[in-house]
C-alpha cells in the first residue's frame, strides 16, 4: 500500500506547488496594477495643477524680392594700334629716327605689345 501512496503524495506536491506559484504570480500582478494606477493618478494631478502653456503663433513669412545681380561691367577693347606708316623709300634720317621714338613711346605706354614694336620697328630699319 505504500508503494500506492507516493504517486498521490507527488501529485499532490506538485499541485500544491503549482497552486502556490500561481496565487504568487497573481498577487504579484494585482500589486503591479495598483502601482500603475497610482502613478497614472499622480500625473493626473500634477497635470491639472500645473498652468497649460500655449505656443505662441509663429510669425507670418516674410516676402522680400530677391536683390537684382550685380552689374557685370566690360572694360572696352582697346583700339587696334596704328603701326607707323612705313617710311617711303625717300625717307631721310631723321624721319625714321622720330618714327622710332614715337614707336618707343607707344609701347612704353602700353598701346603696342613687345612683337608688334619689333615688327614695326623691323619695317622702318628694313628701309635704311
Amino acid at each position: 500500500m505504500l508503494r500506492r501512496r507516493r504517486p498521490l503524495l507527488r501529485a499532490a506536491a506538485v499541485g500544491g506547488v503549482a497552486y502556490a506559484a500561481g496565487h504568487h504570480s497573481a498577487t504579484k500582478s494585482a500589486e503591479q496594477q495598483s502601482t500603475d494606477a497610482q502613478q497614472s493618478a499622480q500625473i493626473e494631478d500634477l497635470q491639472q495643477q500645473q498652468p497649460v502653456y500655449q505656443q505662441p503663433a509663429p510669425p507670418p513669412p516674410v516676402y522680400q524680392q530677391a536683390a537684382p545681380p550685380p552689374p557685370v561691367y566690360q572694360q572696352p577693347a582697346p583700339p587696334p594700334p596704328q603701326a607707323a606708316a612705313p617710311a617711303p623709300s625717300g625717307a631721310t634720317t631723321d624721319d625714321k629716327l622720330a618714327q622710332l621714338k614715337q614707336l618707343g613711346e607707344l609701347r612704353e605706354s602700353g598701346v603696342l605689345t613687345d612683337a608688334e614694336f619689333e615688327a614695326t620697328k623691323l619695317k622702318i630699319l628694313g628701309s635704311f
